[in-house]
């Protein structure tokens, strides 16, 4: 199997691992590329494909997953994932997050296996995407020099007070629901990350996307909507909604940013969220 590592070294732990990589590269006669710009991820994986490359690794956080991924839909190649992010939500969800060792040994012993994918205003996204607050969020990590869960919390933290909730239209071919909402994602995975369980029971094979909007924390219900973010029951909170659906479309006041795997953005009023099922061959755990 024709093999090539895509590596991010902006990502503190994929930096720490190369030694680690270029020796699994070498031993299993790979090839280890690094990034040198945004999107960059992309341009290399195309290269991959052209190059006739068997299984494609994406090495760092969910943005440079989200980059080799989107080259990959709809291809004969087999999608790898050594995860070395803050979140890392799709490889929590199919078993794949862990210790770079567990991800080596899944490259080399895993199946492949088919997901969905999505479509957010016609950026692919893998594990979620959303607006509002989150959307919000994501503007702001993605300035920072430093990053993780912790400055993910802080950056949070600060801009929550002055976020104000907005008014959506959500449209699914069955039904249309208006509701005032903190923030608003769409997911294909179960979590965005670090196991905050945005769309629980939700699957990346299910030919679903699942929809959750967040009412406003108040000093109430903070408590409650976080644990239940990390218990899994989200979805049971009260003024919570949670739908599934193969296509969404939410309309807002006004246009702003949208987020894909914590990818930035510029969308317009109206956002289109679409499934493509089966879309992705990935290595999964066997």
């Amino acid at each position: 199997m024709k093999t090539r590592f895509i590596l991010n070294p902006r990502s503190g732990r994929a930096a720490r691992a190369l030694p680690a990589l270029r020796t699994f590269a070498a031993q299993n006669r790979a090839e280890l590329v690094l990034t040198e710009r945004p999107r960059h991820a992309t341009d290399l994986a195309a290269r991959a494909l052209d190059d006739r490359c068997d299984l494609i690794v994406a090495v760092g956080g969910d943005g440079t997953m989200n980059e080799v991924a989107t080259a990959l839909i709809d291809t004969p190649a087999t999608l790898g994932l050594v995860p070395c992010g803050s979140g890392d939500g799709l490889g929590r969800h199919l078993g794949i997050h862990g210790p770079v060792a567990h991800a080596l040994r899944i490259l080399k012993m895993g199946t492949p296996r088919l997901i969905d994918t999505g479509l957010a205003d016609g950026h692919p996204f893998f594990t979620a995407a959303g607006l509002g607050f989150e959307a919000h969020i994501a503007e702001k990590f993605n300035t920072l020099t430093s990053r993780g869960f912790l400055r993910y919390l802080t950056t949070s933290a600060t801009a929550f007070a002055r976020w104000q909730p907005e008014r959506f239209t959500i449209t699914t071919a069955d039904a249309r629901h208006e509701i005032t909402a903190f923030t608003l994602a769409v997911a294909n995975s179960d979590q965005y990350g670090n196991n905050a369980l945005i769309a629980p029971g939700a699957r990346a094979d299910d030919a679903l996307l699942d929809l959750t909007a967040i009412p406003r924390p108040t000093f109430t219900n903070s408590a409650s909507l976080l644990a239940r973010l990390f218990h899994g029951s989200i979805d049971r909170h009260r003024g919570v909604l949670h739908l599934r659906a193969p296509r969404f479309t939410v309309e807002r006041p006004a246009p702003g940013p949208l987020h894909t795997d914590g990818e930035l953005h510029s969308a317009g009023r109206i956002v289109e969220f679409a499934l493509r099922p089966a879309s992705l061959r990935i290595m999964a755990p066997a």
